[in-house]
This record gives structure tokens, sequence and C-alpha cells, in this order.
């Protein structure tokens, strides 16, 4: 009961309520078109909603990005992507935990984190690690057998790594990294999606969603990072 009132206190802006039923409603009515209402809506609608409040920088995210770790591991295992099923499984999902706790000592005020931005020294650092990772993991994935798409599941997998990982830590940049995986995401899961991988329709859809939460979070936390840097400087 105090679980669900805090999930509900959380909720209280005319935004989060519109968006938060939208993404709800959309997912309810692909996962019943699709035939896959319960392990894919839920991933579609924790997948989508913990998306928007990792935006709004509201730790309810993680919450709901445990969950929808743990379903799309399920998927990839049904699909044979082990990539994916070893990452979300016991890295994305004990992140989302860590990432609960850590957010809890960064409140503001109004329950929302401050966000940060890298410099462009770092952020081309991190590219190029990215990079660098996600080639020597396609390799050893290639080794597995009956692993698909060696190549694209290590890239996608690496680049949202180390976005949660920034994310924890509150920097902007995380929302890019995420924006070149839903590029890298829609490819692997049009594919799937094409050889009629179980599950892949709600995948593909899932996947369309973050593109444009992942955009808006690109917008809300440059202006957010933007401010507390001119707060910075005439403090």
């Amino acid at each position: 009961m105090m679980f669900a009132n805090k999930i509900v206190s959380t909720i209280k802006s005319k935004k989060e309520i519109a968006i938060t039923t939208l993404c709800i409603a959309f997912s309810i009515i692909f996962g019943y078109l699709s035939n896959d209402l319960w392990i894919g809506g839920t991933i579609l609608a924790t997948g989508l909603i913990g998306a928007f409040y990792a935006s709004e920088g509201k730790r309810i995210n993680y919450i709901l990005g445990l969950i929808n770790y743990l379903l799309m591991a399920y998927v990839a295992y049904k699909n044979h992507l082990h990539g994916i099923l070893f990452f979300y499984t016991f890295l994305f999902a004990p992140l989302q935990i860590i990432g609960f706790f850590s957010w809890k000592k960064q409140l503001n005020a109004d329950n929302t984190v401050t966000a940060r931005r890298f410099t462009l020294k770092t952020a081309l650092s991190i590219i190029v690690l990215s990079i660098v990772c996600s080639f020597i993991l396609g390799y050893l994935l290639s080794l597995i057998p009956n692993q698909q798409l060696s190549y694209l599941d290590a890239s996608t997998n690496c680049i949202n790594l180390f976005g949660v990982i920034l994310m924890i830590m509150r920097y902007q940049e995380a929302f890019w990294l995420w924006l070149v995986n839903n590029v890298l995401d829609l490819i692997i899961w049009t594919l799937v999606l094409l050889s009629n991988g179980e599950g892949a329709f709600m995948m593909f859809c899932a996947s369309v969603g973050f593109l444009f939460i992942n955009i808006y979070g690109i917008i809300k936390w440059h202006r957010n990072s933007a401010n507390n840097d001119l707060q910075k400087s005439e403090g």
C-alpha cells in the first residue's frame, strides 16, 4: 500500500498523467494486436514510461527499468540473442537497483535530480570506448553457436550500458547514446521481425517509442544542464 501511494504521489502533473496513460493505452493496443499482451505489452509499457520518467529526472524510472530489463532478457533468450540476455540479466537489471539508491542521495526539493554534462573531450572518449568495446564483444559473441547479429547485438548492448552508467551519474549525454542505441535496436528488431522472431513486433514498437522519448530527453536534459551551468556562473 505504501509503495502504491509512493507511485501515485510521483505521478502528479497533468503532463505525467497524460503521457503515462497514453503509454499504457499504446501498449495494450499493440499487445492485443500482436497477441503478446502480457509479456510484450508489459515490456512496452514499462520501457516507455520508465524512459519518460528518466527524462523527467525521477528515480521511479529505475523500478520500471528493472521490470523491463528482466522481461526483455526473457525475449532475448527465446530469440537466441545471447549478448542481450547476458547484459540485461547480469548488468542492466542490477544497475537499476544501483541507480535507484544513487539518485536518492541527489534529489532536489521537487524530487528530481540535477542534470550534468560532459566536456567535448570526455564525450569523444566515451564514443571511442563504446566503439572499441562493441567490436571486442561482437567478436566474442560470434563464437557462440546459434548467436544472431553478433556485432549489432554487441553494439546495442555496449552503447546502452554506457548510457545507463551515465544516467546513474546524471549526465545528459546518456540520451545521445540511447538515441544511437535506438537506431541499432530498430535495425536488430526489424531483421528479427522479418524472420518472424518471437516477440519481435513488440520489441520493434518499443524501440520506436524509445526513439521519440529519448529525443524529448535530449532536449529536456540539455535545457536543465544549461540552466544549472548558468546558475553556477551567476553564483
